[in-house]
């Protein structure tokens, strides 16, 4: 009996150090990491400032100032720029950049508001979209597929300026007003970085500022919308939501502040656990303060988040309830591929780097 209770025993010992052995392989797995540090390799250094960030086709492909784009080979960090202007027009900004599988799309802020789809398989550029109108001012454009795509912008009626494409960016129709939530005098959207806008599934996010920091919420891919309030600074003229991401249909996080105040890091950045509705603070008074970009770290479970500014680069692997300062370089936009590797643009330059 006793040698069978000490067999037992032997078991349940083995089992409870396998389980355990599994729950740590499990938490590695979910991105548990209790600290990182950057390493950080520049890739392009330029006279151009580069505002948006995306990945497809194997390559990083950027956009900004001077009517400038090009893509990064992932592999070998080759790079290959291009221009493309609108009536001799050189000073044309691209601060919106979408890749689809065999597309790249370009989008211009200001006046005249211009998209251009490249074509992959032989660089092929094409106008797919002008809108003339003083008020004009694209900021964000995200594709779910090949086909279907969305951008907005500031308002030139009594709405968010959003239109969307079905047929891979040919054609384009703007949303009517009776269909979309009415702006509040003095809010506007931000063309920071291509990075107020969020896509999950059947779900976009669209982030505002000034006047008020709200969420717009579609769950049909922008045919019916609602409006959320958010706690995060607004009432001036650059304050407000500069960045969202969303992991899944409930999970997503904020950050904005001030743009004017870029140190000040109250009332800046927010978590949601129920798709939007509902927002809490991360950490108010600590961590990031003003800051472009933010994303989920991917393979991470939502844990780990990282964010970046022109005033540096913070990380958090608890969901923002704390944070580390990994760089004091400045950034404006951030994409990664996994929990490990990732490319960063900003002011005349564009890095690859490493989380270690």
């Amino acid at each position: 009996m006793k040698k069978l209770l000490f067999m037992a025993g032997i078991i349940l010992i083995t089992a409870c150090k396998e389980n355990l052995k599994n729950t740590v392989n499990e938490q590695v797995k979910l991105g548990h990491r209790n600290d990182v540090t950057i390493e950080i390799h520049e890739v392009l250094t330029d006279s151009i400032s580069i505002r948006a960030l995306d990945y497809g086709d194997r390559n990083y492909w950027f956009s900004g100032s001077d009517g400038q784009y090009g893509r990064i080979n992932a592999n070998t960090n080759q790079v290959k720029k291009s221009k493309v202007t609108f009536d001799e027009n050189e000073k044309l900004e691209y601060r919106s950049i979408a890749v689809t599988d065999q597309y790249t799309y370009i989008l211009s802020a200001g006046n005249p508001a211009l998209i251009y789809k490249i074509t992959h398989a032989n660089d092929e550029v094409k106008l797919v979209y002008k809108e003339v109108e003083e008020r004009v001012f694209y900021d964000s454009m995200k594709f779910w597929n090949d086909q279907e795509g969305i951008a907005f912008g500031d308002p030139t009626e009594d709405c968010l300026s959003v239109i969307k494409t079905f047929d891979g960016g040919d054609t384009w129709a703007k949303c009517k007003c009776n269909y979309m939530p009415r702006f509040i005098k003095g809010e506007a959207a931000f063309a920071a970085s291509n990075s107020n806008i969020a896509l999950y599934k059947d779900n976009v996010w669209l982030a505002t500022g000034g006047a008020a920091a709200r969420i717009f919420h579609s769950k049909d891919r922008g045919s019916n919308w609602e409006e959320y309030a958010t706690p995060i600074i607004a009432g001036g003229e650059m304050t407000g939501i500069y960045a969202i991401d969303f992991i899944d249909e409930n999970r997503g996080v904020m950050i904005g502040g001030d743009w004017n105040k870029k140190e000040d890091n109250l009332y800046n950045k927010a978590i949601t656990y129920d798709g939007g509705k509902n927002w809490k603070y991360m950490n108010s008074g600590n961590g990031p303060g003003y800051s472009s970009d933010i994303i989920f770290v991917p393979e991470t479970d939502g844990n780990e988040i990282l964010t970046v500014s022109s005033e540096g680069i913070w990380w958090s692997g608890n969901q923002g309830e704390s944070w580390k300062q990994l760089s004091k370089e400045g950034f404006y936009t951030v994409h990664m591929i996994n929990s490990k590797e990732g490319f960063l643009a900003g002011r005349n330059r564009v890095s690859s780097f490493l989380l270690k």
